[in-house]
């Protein structure tokens, strides 16, 4: 669905986006340079970040080493994950991230997360006036439930808006968003870009050859990622890949972007060494017989609707 968001200058984003989560953080500034290189080289023309992002490092580091190429990249970022989705504090935020990035328009404006005690209505005026004034082309929506992106669409429509693109967690351990969101998003023409395509690092079998990272270092992600059968189905995996010859990150990504609603996974690391494997996914060849023998690690999650026996 890369076709559905495109650069200032008509480029369509890329199959994969890349997520500037760490910039400013875990990869320095040459780092995040090496890294944003790396992807242009390789044809990646979609960046996401986020107001939140390391106090606003990372906006701030990707605007700089994103001007040159404005015109032919898709910036995307969010507002609201903190202080609500209220229309004064949607603007305020975009307003910081626009001079952090120093760019006078961006792409894509993420709701960051579902917000129950602000009405949709008020942030889709505030995502109106934004659009009026043509400072963002696409909006966003980033951890909402299938019900909660319909009514958000509902919504944006009474402003003759329409809700461009959806960023859900998925990975071959977190399947949810295959039971209604990648449905829904393929029946709206929603453009999905799925962030953690590795599950926090557990898919590139790092952790059972005793490396260290995001689940040895954020209580979260150890939480998200905790059961021993994601464990087992990594070590799974990582057994297939040398079976196959190549990464278990390379196959972990491939096998998120070869789902029929074609999702566009968002990629990222500490540094350029890190990304390559995820890059190599670009062009890897996942033949509809690895990927089924690749899903059957982990539980398919159940249909949304029951009686499927009758149809």
């Amino acid at each position: 669905m890369s076709d559905l968001l495109t650069s200032p200058d008509g480029t369509p984003a890329s199959r994969f986006a890349f997520g500037t989560m760490q910039f400013g953080g875990r990869a320095d500034e040459g780092q995040a340079a090496a890294m944003v290189a790396a992807c242009l080289d390789a044809g990646i023309t979609h960046f996401d970040t986020a107001h939140v992002y390391n106090d606003g490092a990372a906006e701030r580091i990707t605007g700089a080493l994103l001007r040159p190429h404005r015109e032919r990249v898709v910036i995307a970022t969010k507002a609201g994950f903190r202080g609500g989705a209220g229309r004064d504090n949607i603007l305020r935020q975009f307003d910081e991230s626009r001079r952090r990035l120093d760019m006078d328009m961006v792409d894509v404006l993420y709701l960051h997360r579902f917000d129950p005690d602000t009405d949709l209505a008020e942030t889709m005026d505030a995502f109106a006036t934004l659009r009026a004034r043509e400072q963002i082309r696409y909006i966003g929506l980033s951890n909402f439930a299938a019900w909660q992106v319909m009514k958000a669409q509902w919504t944006a429509a009474r402003f003759d808006l329409r809700i461009g693109v959806l960023q859900p967690m998925y990975n071959l351990v977190k399947r949810q968003a295959e039971v209604e969101i990648l449905p829904m998003c393929a029946d709206q023409s929603i453009a999905v870009a799925p962030y953690s395509p590795l599950g926090g690092g557990l898919l590139t079998g790092k952790y059972a050859r005793g490396g260290s990272g995001r689940l040895s270092e954020d209580r979260n992600y150890a939480d998200r990622y905790a059961p021993a059968w994601m464990h087992d189905a990594a070590a799974g995996q990582a057994e297939i890949a040398a079976e196959v010859g190549t990464d278990p990150a390379t196959l972990a990504v491939a096998w998120v972007a070869a789902h029929p609603a074609r999702p566009m996974p968002i990629i990222s690391a500490r540094t350029a060494a890190q990304l390559a494997p995820s890059l190599a996914a670009l062009d890897y060849p996942m033949d509809p017989a690895l990927y089924a023998r690749l899903s059957a690690l982990t539980p398919t999650p159940p249909p949304a609707t029951d009686r499927l026996e009758e149809t």
